[in-house]
C-alpha cells in the first residue's frame, strides 16, 4: 500500500516538474527573444573586485557594451557581476543575468537591467548560450567547464550557428588547451578542425574585433538562407549602422 502511494506521489511530482520545467522555458523565450546582438560571459563567482580576472570582465564588457552588444551572464558574483557591470556602466547595453534558484548561494548581483531566476541548471544554460553571437569564458571551476564543453560540443555537432568561442587568460587555460589540442587530437578523440573552435587569447582588442566579423558572418549566413526580414536580421542591422 505504501508502495502504491509512493509511486502515485512520484508521478504527481514528475507532472508538476514537466510543468515547471516548459515554465522555466517560456519565461525565457518571452523575455529575451528581442534581445539581439549579445556576448554571454562565463566564469568563477568567486572572484572579487580586485582579481585581475574581475577587472578584466569589467573592462571587456564595458567596450563591448559601449558598442551597443548585450552583455549576458550567470548574473551572480565574480566574473558575472564583473561583465553586468561593465554593460551596466557603458550606459548603451542591456546587461541581463540569468540566475539559479538554490538553497544557500548564488544571490544576484545589482548591474542588471534585466534579472531573471530559473529553477533548473538545463534551462538555464539554454538561454545563456541561446542567444549570443559568442561566449567568453574567463578562469572558473566545474561550473564554468561545464558550460564550456557544451558549448563546444553543441558547435561541433552543429547543434547551433557556428559561434566564436574565446578562452580569456592564457596562464590559466594553457594546459587545458594544450590537453585538447594535442592529447584530444593525438588520440583522435577530436578532429584538428575542432580545436579551430577555441580561440585562446589575452588580447580583448581580438576578442572585439573577431565578434564584430562574427556577427557580419552570421547575417551573410541569414540572408543566405533567405531569413533577411526576420526580426533578428533587422535589429542587427539597425546595430551596425549606429556602429559607423
Amino acid at each position: 500500500m505504501e508502495e502504491q502511494q509512493h509511486i502515485k506521489d512520484t508521478e504527481h511530482s514528475n507532472e508538476w516538474s514537466v510543468l515547471r520545467i516548459m515554465s522555466d522555458f517560456v519565461k525565457g523565450f518571452d523575455e529575451l527573444r528581442d534581445l539581439g546582438p549579445a556576448v554571454t560571459f562565463f566564469g568563477s563567482a568567486r572572484f572579487h573586485a580586485n582579481n585581475r580576472y574581475y577587472k578584466d570582465a569589467h573592462t571587456l564588457a564595458y567596450q563591448l557594451g559601449k558598442k551597443g552588444y548585450s552583455i549576458v551572464t550567470g548574473g551572480s558574483k565574480g566574473i558575472m557581476e564583473a561583465a553586468n557591470k561593465g554593460g551596466y556602466d557603458s550606459k548603451k547595453c542591456q546587461s541581463i543575468g540569468l540566475n539559479i534558484n538554490l538553497p544557500h548561494e548564488q544571490s544576484g548581483n545589482k548591474y542588471t537591467t534585466k534579472h531573471l531566476t530559473f529553477d533548473y541548471f538545463f534551462v538555464r544554460k539554454v538561454m545563456l548560450i541561446k542567444y549570443s553571437l559568442a561566449y567568453v569564458i574567463f578562469p572558473g571551476g566545474f561550473g564554468t567547464l561545464d558550460e564550456l564543453f557544451e558549448a563546444l560540443t553543441l558547435t561541433q555537432t552543429g547543434k547551433i550557428t557556428k559561434i566564436s568561442i574565446f578562452l580569456y587568460g592564457k596562464e590559466y587555460w594553457e594546459k587545458l588547451y594544450d590537453f585538447i589540442h594535442t592529447t584530444m587530437v593525438k588520440h583522435r578523440t577530436i578532429s584538428k578542425q575542432d580545436v579551430e573552435l577555441i580561440i585562446l587569447t589575452d588580447d580583448m582588442h581580438e576578442i572585439i574585433t573577431k565578434i564584430d566579423e562574427r556577427l557580419v558572418m552570421y547575417l551573410n549566413e541569414l540572408k543566405d538562407e533567405g531569413l533577411d526580414q526576420s526580426h533578428y536580421y533587422r535589429q542587427a542591422i539597425e546595430f551596425l549602422s549606429n556602429q559607423e
